[in-house]
């Protein structure tokens, strides 16, 4: 898997659980302090983000990081 396929795989996994939770781009920004421009980059795997903002936001939706990560392998 290439880099670019892999935050896509990311971003895809993220966009399903903030609309799963039904939080706009701007709440879920807000949730974990970032901007929703960058919300909009990450979903669309064009921001290769820091470990610790994956870790906010498996906080944000109350799972683990590996349950985050998870489904991106299969």
């Amino acid at each position: 898997m290439t880099e670019k396929q892999l935050l896509k795989k990311i971003g895809l996994r993220i966009k399903q659980l903030r609309s799963e939770n039904g939080l706009s781009q701007r709440e879920f920004g807000y949730k974990i302090d970032v901007e929703k421009s960058n919300v909009s980059r990450l979903e669309a795997g064009l921001f290769n983000t820091k470990i610790f903002t994956l870790f906010k936001v498996a906080e944000a939706f109350d799972i683990t990081l590996s349950e985050l990560l998870e489904e991106i392998e299969k």
